[in-house]
């Protein structure tokens, strides 16, 4: 564990936030079941976690870059944990869509401001916003388990105890700003770190992060369901699936900070996306209890990069760190929601393994699009020496590299 306490705080609040991304799709199987939603129908509802997210993140990350503000971290983590705890107990598909929505919008309110946090408290390493970014993975990996024993035993109207993690997470964030102190209240267009952006990296990094993000959210909202399908099993078949999905993720995230520090974040992540290319077409074509093993496969495949392409975009844009951490943890990361309707309405007319075949080309144009990424210079400097070696948040000027 990183000695840094408040990125360990940052790390299971993060947790505690992206339990809700992973709810959504954790959800969609029970949507199916018991009001009988079509693959359109319940892929419509990670849309609209995602439609509102996609736009408001990058938002959030300017007006951080403007006007920090950590008093948003327990706000949106208590707005993301309402909005998923009322969408099972809505009385239409409407006012389901309208819940998710505000959790997506809890989510998007989070990402950028906790990103830049990280930045401070981490020091400029990578490993440390490694662990910042396992949380993440870890609380995705935790949404399947904690749907499956909240709505496995009382359906869609026991939904909402799972409130209970967003007000764990708001709880923690409390003693890291207090920790942070006049640090996480400076930053933004008053304290830019120096540097050139550069925008045009910062393009191609983004369009890598979307073709991510398509196939990670098509994977999480189809996989359990597939899984049935191709294992011949009930409802369980389906929930490992999506659970060795998320635990993947926080393997691949560890992972992706340790080679990275011998490799170099760009060399790391493209060699990560050539090998999911495989992985990917295992998950689509490989009947059986195999498939788990690809699923495993890609999971780490995808996490390896997560963590390298946030700090890689805040490199690029070095002037602009809450715009760059909101287009590559929000804008980039949930326009993958707006792909599963597309998804899910090829499924609807065809088969769900026909509207999957196409996504092992996403990890084959990630790999092209970092082939043209150079490695930002800053990448040597993983701990400025203005920052104390302490368990302290650090310097609001440290960079990460």
């Amino acid at each position: 564990m990183p000695r840094n306490r408040p990125v360990v705080l940052l790390s299971v609040g993060h947790a505690c936030v992206d339990v809700y991304q992973g709810a959504v799709a954790s959800l969609v199987p029970y949507f199916i079941a018991e009001r009988r939603y079509g693959y359109a129908a319940a892929s419509g509802i990670v849309l609209a976690a995602s439609l509102l997210s996609s736009v408001a993140q990058p938002l959030f990350g300017a007006l951080t870059d403007r006007r920090p503000s950590p008093w948003l971290l327990p706000v949106s983590t208590v707005l993301g944990g309402l909005g998923i705890a009322l969408s099972g107990i809505a009385g239409s598909y409407a006012l389901t869509l309208l819940f998710v929505a505000v959790s997506g919008i809890g989510v998007a309110a989070y990402h950028p401001e906790s990103a830049r946090l990280a930045r401070i408290a981490s020091r400029g390493s990578h490993a440390a916003m490694g662990w910042f970014a396992l949380g993440g993975n870890l609380g995705f990996a935790a949404a399947p388990v904690l749907v499956a024993l909240v709505a496995a035993h009382g359906g869609l109207r026991l939904t909402p105890l799972l409130v209970l993690p967003a007000l764990v997470g708001g709880a923690l964030c409390l003693p890291v700003l207090r920790t942070l102190g006049d640090h996480g209240r400076v930053g933004g267009a008053t304290s830019a770190p120096p540097g050139t952006d550069d925008r045009a990296s910062f393009v191609r990094l983004s369009l890598a992060v979307a073709c991510r993000s398509v196939l990670f959210v098509g994977l999480s909202t189809f996989v359990s369901v597939y899984a049935e399908q191709r294992t011949g099993g009930g409802r369980s078949a389906g929930a490992l699936a999506l659970f060795v999905l998320y635990l993947g993720g926080a393997v691949g995230t560890v992972l992706g900070g340790k080679l990275a520090g011998r490799w170099g974040r760009v060399t790391v992540a493209r060699w990560s996306y050539l090998g999911t290319v495989a992985a990917t077409a295992g998950v689509v074509f490989v009947p059986g209890p195999a498939l788990y093993l690809f699923v495993a496969l890609t999971s780490v495949g995808l996490a390896v990069p997560f963590s390298l392409q946030v700090t890689l975009g805040q490199d690029y844009l070095p002037t602009r760190v809450g715009t760059a951490s909101g287009i590559t943890l929000g804008l980039a990361v949930s326009i993958g929601g707006l792909a599963s309707p597309v998804i899910g309405s090829v499924a609807d007319a065809t088969s769900l393994q026909a509207a999957l075949a196409p996504l092992p080309a996403l990890p084959a144009l990630a790999w092209l699009l970092f082939r043209a990424l150079p490695e930002p210079a800053s990448g040597g400097n993983p701990r400025p020496p203005s920052v104390p070696d302490v368990g302290t948040a650090g310097h609001p000027s440290a960079r990460l590299g």
